[in-house]
């Protein structure tokens, strides 16, 4: 074989092979494609998903239909010897370790948006996505198990700084994003939402359990990024943005890209992205504690009204009212709103 020939065989080699990260990775920075992961994580558990991205009745629905059924819930949703995910690895890490950005995509394949090396490279962030997890994928079952297991799998094997590990993703996979940095606020400290949000505290975007939603409005930073010219995600993003208000989360930075539609965010753009997610804001306890207790207030009134009309034989309307605290207060009305659901259930 020829000198010539052995260097392209060595090239193909170094491009298509299925690289997998081992445990010394001083050597493994650059951009890898097809990446193959292998550790679980508790967090990405079916169950764990449940419980903390669906609402409390929704969740028991769930588990009394699988109950009735055949069909076995499985222990992890994914199998992640069929998965492949991008990853770019800046060559120096941080005096206090690397920063993460878990991106979700729209698109099916992974991949790392053009002019974002450079700004990975000057800030020290490993950049992380899954391929097949577009907007097509299911939601509870593929796309946010992906990125959990594609978080564990980066801090398994690299210094990771938690105060700069963050979620983010374009479109579809931003409001994604959105409901992983709800439910899981003790794995992200920020979120990169561009072009795409959702209010939350609504069937699609249920409240999690009152601890991990009192650590979401306590230490985690939300940006949104939306262009100019993209006239429906800028409304979308306002009312995420209000929403973010009513429940009582105040750290977060909003802007729209000048003469910019509905595009990833450019180099310059996303470099301003990274800057405002490490700009947290120390939350005020007396304007949080008060906010708080207006919605345990009116919380506890709804439950009390269904409660009544439960009391009162009105069984349908109970029921409605029941859907409708759990859609708007999810985790946070539980175990109440469990309760009562129980006992609905034996009134049939």
């Amino acid at each position: 074989m020829t000198l010539t020939r052995r260097l392209l065989l060595l090239t193909w080699v170094a491009i298509f092979a299925t690289p997998a990260i081992g445990d010394t990775d001083a050597e493994f920075t650059g951009l890898h494609g097809d990446v193959v992961f292998s550790d679980y994580s508790s967090l990405s558990r079916s169950a764990e998903l449940q419980h903390r991205l669906l609402s409390p009745v929704n969740a028991d629905q769930v588990s009394r239909r699988l109950a009735r059924s055949a069909v076995a819930l499985r222990d992890q949703p994914i199998d992640l010897a069929l998965e492949r995910f991008t990853v770019y690895v800046p060559p120096h890490a941080p005096a206090a370790g690397f920063g993460l950005l878990v991106f979700v995509p729209p698109w099916e394949n992974a991949m790392l948006p053009r002019g974002w090396i450079e700004i990975l490279d000057r800030r020290g962030v490993i950049f992380v996505s899954a391929a097949n997890s577009g907007n097509s994928a299911n939601v509870l079952d593929r796309r946010e198990p992906l990125a959990l297991l594609a978080a564990h799998n980066i801090m398994q094997r690299f210094r990771v700084d938690p105060e700069r590990t963050y979620i983010g993703g374009f479109s579809g996979g931003s409001r994604v994003a959105l409901r992983l940095a709800l439910g899981f606020p003790d794995v992200f400290r920020g979120a990169f939402l561009n072009a795409g949000s959702d209010p939350i505290g609504d069937a699609q975007t249920p409240l999690p359990p009152p601890e991990l939603f009192s650590r979401f409005q306590e230490a985690m930073r939300i940006v949104y990024i939306s262009g100019q010219d993209d006239a429906v995600n800028v409304d979308k993003d306002a009312a995420s943005t209000r929403s973010m208000l009513e429940w009582c989360v105040f750290d977060w930075y909003a802007e729209r890209s000048r003469w910019a539609d509905h595009e990833v965010a450019g180099s310059a753009v996303f470099g301003r992205a990274l800057d405002m997610l490490e700009k947290h804001a120390r939350p005020n306890l007396a304007r949080l504690n008060n906010c708080r207790l207006h919605i345990n207030q009116e919380l506890a009134k709804q439950l009390d009204r269904a409660n009544d009309l439960l009391a009162a034989g009105n069984v349908d309307g109970a029921r409605r009212l029941l859907n409708t605290i759990d859609a708007r207060y999810g985790g946070l009305a539980a175990p109440r709103s469990i309760d009562l659901a129980a006992r609905l259930d034996a009134m049939n």
